[in-house]
């Protein structure tokens, strides 16, 4: 099996904090990790553990951030193809309350993929999955071109404007930006997968919505990459052949296990039968 991802990966200094800052505060991260993240890092990563020949397209930006990010990458199993900015690597900043809960800080814009880069884009004609964050239709164009085609509800506006199908698009209802039904898609998916937090979620195709449930996490330690494990998880699911409704539900335990944790890459299932 063959499976892509196509989107940014993000330099991320992540710390548990007792509450956000308030107006003058001054919060100190204690014990802080870093590790690369984002919404296609942490898919990536999820990815990382599957029995798949992983590709990956992305772009890395200068200075340290971008050397730490480039070598973590080059240290997995994957396929990196990678084009380069002149430009500072994203960093982020992430904060988790006691809840769980996650606040992020981006600074600088997300360095993504274009069509334009010379990067092997042909090879995504001989993928089962490719999962797309990226910002550039022409990219999304690209990508349709693997056998199953999974893209981040969040990137709507991208594939409007790509004006290409589909298979599957993935979010969650606790997500404003991601919130939708296949009415709101100009050219609609062949699913829309929205997860809803301990409840599980739903998907829904042209036969109607079908609900999907998790077992809870016993205790939500951290929320942050846990819709992105999903993702991941989900593409996986589908590019063996399973059914929308059926991916989701396999791919429900990959998302709960990362609320377990803090840093989502050392809480990540890998993958059975």
């Amino acid at each position: 099996m063959r499976i892509a991802v196509v989107g940014h990966v993000e330099h991320i200094t992540l710390a548990a904090v007792p509450a956000l800052p308030r107006p003058g505060d001054i919060l100190h991260l204690d014990a802080p990790r870093v590790f690369p993240g984002g919404g296609g890092g942490i898919a990536f990563y999820q990815l990382t553990r599957a029995p798949a020949e992983l590709h990956l397209f992305t772009a890395l930006g200068t200075g340290d951030a971008g050397r730490f990010v480039a070598g973590a990458l080059a240290a997995t199993p994957a396929r990196i193809h990678a084009a380069h900015r002149d430009e500072p690597h994203t960093r982020n900043v992430v904060l988790v309350t006691p809840e769980g809960e996650r606040t992020i800080l981006v600074v600088g814009a997300p360095q993504h993929p274009r069509r334009s880069d010379p990067l092997p884009w042909e090879l995504l004609a001989g993928c089962d999955a490719a999962y797309f964050t990226a910002h550039d239709p022409e990219a999304l164009q690209a990508a349709r071109a693997a056998r199953l085609l999974v893209v981040a509800a969040r990137r709507r506006e991208v594939l409007a404007r790509s004006g290409v199908r589909a298979d599957v698009v993935v979010g969650s209802t606790a997500d404003p930006r991601e919130v939708a039904t296949l009415a709101d898609f100009d050219v609609a998916p062949g699913a829309l997968v929205l997860t809803s937090g301990a409840r599980g979620g739903h998907v829904e195709t042209a036969r109607g919505t079908t609900a999907f449930t998790t077992v809870p996490a016993a205790a939500v330690v951290g929320a942050y990459g846990a819709g992105d494990s999903f993702a991941g998880a989900l593409a996986y699911y589908l590019a063996t052949g399973l059914a929308p409704i059926d991916a989701a539900a396999r791919a429900a335990p990959h998302g709960a296990a990362v609320l377990t944790g803090l840093v989502p890459i050392d809480n990540q299932l890998g993958f059975s039968g």
